[in-house]
C-alpha cells in the first residue's frame, strides 16, 4: 500500500477500528457511541467551525463554483438514484426520498472533515465544513419533506426542518461568518476554548463511527444495497469530478476536495432519520456499515489518483 494511504488512510480508519474494539469488547458501555457522537456535534464541531469560519473572508466560505461542483453532485446523484429506485426498487415516496439521500449523504463531518484536515491541513478547514453544512442543511430537509408528503404530515413538516435550522454546526456557521463580516475580533480565551474544544473533534468523530458499527447489521435487499454502495463509491465521486474538473475548472485543492467528499461512504444521519420514520431503516444501516468498510480501500485509491 502507498505511503499515502499508510500517512493518512490507515491511521484514521485506525481510531475508527479502536473505537469498534472498545465497543466490540465491552470497554465502553452501550450507549456510549450516542453520548459520544452528541458531544462531537454539539460541542467539539461547533467550536472548530465557529473559530474556524471566524478568521477567513466570508467570500471565501460563498465560493459558487466549488458549492455548483459539489452541490451539482450531490444533486444529481439524490435524483438520479431516486429515479433509479422509482422503476428498479419500487417503493413508498418516503422510501425514495431516502434511497437518493443514501446514495448522496456523504459523512462529510465525522470522516470527511477529519480525513481532509489530515490530508490537506488547514487550507482545507473551509471547503470542509461546505461540504459538511450543505449535506446536512440543503438536501437533508429533500427527504424530510418528501417523507411528510408521503405520511400526510403537512403541519408536521415543520418541526423537523425546524430541527434542521436549529442545527449547532449551522448555528455556529452563522456566528463564524457573521463574526468574520462584522470584523468583530474574537477574545483570546474564547479563540483557546474553542481550540481546545475544537481539538477533541478529530479523534472523537472517528471513534464514535467506529462504536456505531458495534450494534449496526447488514440486512435487506442485496441488489439495492450493493447498487446504493455502487452509487455512493464510485457514481458520485465521478459525476462531481466531471463537474470539478471540466465544468467549472476549478482550481489548487479545491476540485480534489469535493471529489473526495463525495467518495466518501454513506452517512449515519440517513439511518437516524430512516429511524424517525420507520422506513428504510436496515438498508440504510446496511449502506453505512459496507460503503464504510470498503472506502478503506476506494479512499486511499482515489487519493493516490489525485495525488493527495
Amino acid at each position: 500500500m502507498s505511503t499515502i494511504a499508510l500517512d493518512t488512510i490507515l491511521p484514521l480508519f485506525g481510531i475508527m477500528v479502536a473505537g469498534y474494539a472498545a465497543g466490540r469488547f465491552g470497554l465502553l458501555p452501550q450507549g456510549a457511541s450516542a453520548a459520544l457522537s452528541r458531544f462531537t456535534f454539539m460541542a467539539a464541531m461547533p467550536a472548530l467551525v465557529f473559530v474556524s469560519l471566524s478568521r477567513v473572508p466570508v467570500a471565501e466560505f460563498f465560493d459558487w463554483p466549488f458549492l455548483g461542483a459539489l452541490g451539482g453532485g450531490m444533486a444529481i446523484t439524490y435524483a438520479f438514484s431516486a429515479a433509479v429506485a422509482r422503476f428498479a426498487f419500487p417503493g413508498s415516496l418516503t422510501a425514495l426520498g431516502l434511497n437518493g439521500l443514501t446514495a448522496m449523504f456523504s459523512s462529510t463531518a465525522y470522516i470527511g472533515l477529519p480525513l481532509l484536515l489530515i490530508v490537506y491541513g488547514e487550507a482545507a478547514t473551509v471547503p470542509g465544513i461546505i461540504g459538511a453544512v450543505i449535506t446536512g442543511v440543503v438536501f437533508y430537509p429533500v427527504a424530510i419533506v418528501l417523507a411528510e408528503i408521503d405520511t400526510g404530515g403537512g403541519n408536521a413538516v415543520r418541526a423537523p426542518l425546524i430541527g434542521v435550522l436549529k442545527n449547532p454546526v449551522l448555528l455556529a456557521t452563522a456566528a463564524g461568518l457573521a463574526a468574520s463580516a462584522a470584523g468583530i475580533p474574537i477574545p483570546a480565551p474564547v479563540t483557546t476554548f474553542c481550540e481546545l474544544l475544537g481539538g477533541a473533534f478529530i479523534p472523537c468523530a472517528l471513534f464514535s463511527a467506529g462504536l456505531f458499527i458495534v450494534g449496526a447489521t447488514v440486512e435487506g435487499d442485496a441488489k439495492e444495497i450493493g447498487w446504493l454502495v455502487f452509487v455512493k463509491l464510485a457514481l458520485h465521486p465521478l459525476i462531481t469530478w466531471w463537474l470539478a474538473y471540466h465544468v467549472f475548472e476549478l482550481e489548487g485543492i479545491l476540485p480534489a476536495i469535493a471529489v473526495i467528499q463525495a467518495a466518501l461512504p454513506s452517512g449515519v444521519p440517513v439511518f437516524v432519520l430512516a429511524q424517525q420514520y420507520g422506513t428504510y431503516v436496515a438498508r440504510s444501516n446496511a449502506v453505512i456499515v459496507i460503503s464504510t468498510a470498503l472506502s478503506v480501500l476506494t479512499l486511499s485509491g482515489l487519493l493516490i489518483f489525485l495525488g493527495g
